[in-house]
């Protein structure tokens, strides 16, 4: 008895990707349904080749290796690219293109728009089928952490620390400076305090810029990012996504990112909805972080029927009252009765 072994690497062997990809694999699906497409209707750049310069990749390899990325969690532009050079599955979708993970990454960046369209066009073939109605929607969030590192997400309140400790650091400077008789060294300590002078002004244009845009935070390397609790109250900058699936079959009809809760996304994720699937009556769940006055009162006039679980009053515990339900409403005199 010997042990089981494979093939001589250095055999030669006749071999097609083809024959190496199976006749029910996923990435045949994904082939088929973006050579259906008309890449033009959605807005894709270099969907035409120009007459001189480096020929392009075409849109629509590229569309296919994003959308096998996101079947099978392949989220970094690097990862896509070394799969393309070792993944027999992306070989054949491919045809051996192996693209740099920057062309990848601009490929997504120059066309965001076109990616929501050619969901939106998914969403319509799966009513078509009949695998979504628009019925009944759940709706929920989860948070992913970005790229854009804690260090250089700021507020209001950061902002004015690092202000306040360049001006003590600017201060002492300024002591040294006239203390010191040594041309050479007063030229160091002026280096020091114009290099100071420099990141305060950079601080200050942050803080112009969060009080123009008029938003809380503000991320450098991801602008969409803010500072979220991930898990276990650990703060990241990150994105709090708004999903809402289908309850016929659980499939996704909407996506967004939202704000770093959810207390005002429901109304915006049911006009999402809406639009992505052409209906407007539909029955919306939620969980108890979407329970909000404003927002219940807009998905009525949005002509919806929502869910929603409650929040816990914390004044309850607090202060001992009693909840607003416990008042019995007598239409007769127009009056609350109240439990106690």
């Amino acid at each position: 008895m010997d042990y089981v072994r494979g093939v001589d690497r250095h055999q030669l062997t006749m071999i097609s990707l083809e024959q190496m990809v199976g006749k029910k694999a996923f990435v045949r699906i994904i082939d088929a349904f973006v050579e259906g497409l008309n890449l033009d209707d959605f807005g894709f750049t270099n969907t035409t080749c120009q007459k001189e310069g480096r020929p392009p990749y075409r849109p629509s390899d590229l569309l296919k290796l994003y959308i096998y990325g996101f079947r099978y969690k392949i989220h970094s532009c690097r990862r896509l690219a070394h799969a393309s050079k070792v993944n027999v599955e992306l070989m054949w979708l491919l045809q051996g293109l192996q693209p740099h993970y920057k062309t990848i990454a601009n490929f997504r960046k120059d066309n965001p728009e076109a990616f929501q369209k050619v969901f939106k066009y998914f969403l319509l073939m799966l009513k078509d089928w009949d695998l979504v109605d628009g019925k009944t929607v759940a709706i929920d969030s989860f948070k992913i952490r970005a790229q854009n590192s804690l260090k250089n997400n700021y507020n209001e309140g950061k902002i004015n620390r690092h202000l306040d400790y360049i001006d003590e650091k600017i201060k002492k400077y300024e002591e040294q400076l006239n203390q010191e008789t040594k041309q050479e060294s007063r030229n160091e300590i002026i280096d020091k305090i114009d290099h100071q002078v420099e990141k305060w002004n950079a601080y200050c244009e942050l803080g112009q810029k969060l009080y123009d845009d008029q938003i809380s935070q503000l991320s450098t390397t991801d602008p969409d990012a803010r500072a979220v609790v991930l898990h276990r109250n650990i703060v990241n900058v990150g994105y709090n996504i708004q999903a809402a699936a289908d309850s016929k079959n659980k499939l996704l009809v909407g996506l967004e990112t939202g704000g770093v809760n959810d207390t005002h996304a429901l109304s915006t994720m049911v006009k999402e909805v809406q639009a992505n699937l052409g209906v407007e009556k539909m029955d919306v769940l939620a969980d108890k972080g979407y329970h909000t006055g404003d927002e219940l009162s807009k998905c009525e006039g949005l002509k919806v029927k929502t869910y929603v679980s409650p929040k816990a009053n914390a004044a309850i515990k607090q202060y001992k009252v009693f909840p607003m339900e416990a008042f019995k409403y007598h239409p007769g005199t127009d009056t609350y009765r109240c439990p106690n």
